[in-house]
């Protein structure tokens, strides 16, 4: 069973970047799938998820600007993140689990983790 993070980078304020969690060994449909990040000195912060239903959630910071999204011929889970901003610069994770309502924005809610990717926005 593996996650595996992908697509983070450098860009610039206002600019886009996909970043993509591809499972091996698991149908990511079966499970909730949740991208979290973690700046520097922070704790990680979930971001977006999508439940095995295909119910779709947005941490604040993410509405209006992010979408996340599933493609179950591929195995792939994708965060669309547009308009960027500074804030958002962080390592970026995939993780796979079946959280509840009350566990979705927690990183206990999940058991498969991907390495991360990280994301830098410069102003």
């Amino acid at each position: 069973v593996q996650l595996q993070a992908s697509g983070g980078g450098f860009v610039e304020a206002g600019g886009s970047l996909r970043l993509s969690c591809a499972a091996s060994g698991f149908s990511l449909d079966d499970y909730g799938i949740g991208w979290f990040r973690q700046a520097p000195g922070k704790e990680r912060e979930g971001v977006s998820c999508i439940r095995s239903s295909g119910v779709k959630y947005y941490a604040h910071s993410a509405k209006g600007r992010f979408t996340i999204s599933r493609d179950n011929a591929k195995n792939t889970v994708y965060l669309q993140m547009n308009s960027l901003e500074p804030e958002d610069t962080a390592v970026y994770y995939c993780a796979a689990g079946h959280p509840i309502v009350s566990t979705m924005w927690s990183t206990s809610g999940y058991r498969y983790w991907g390495q991360g990717t990280l994301v830098t926005v410069s102003s």
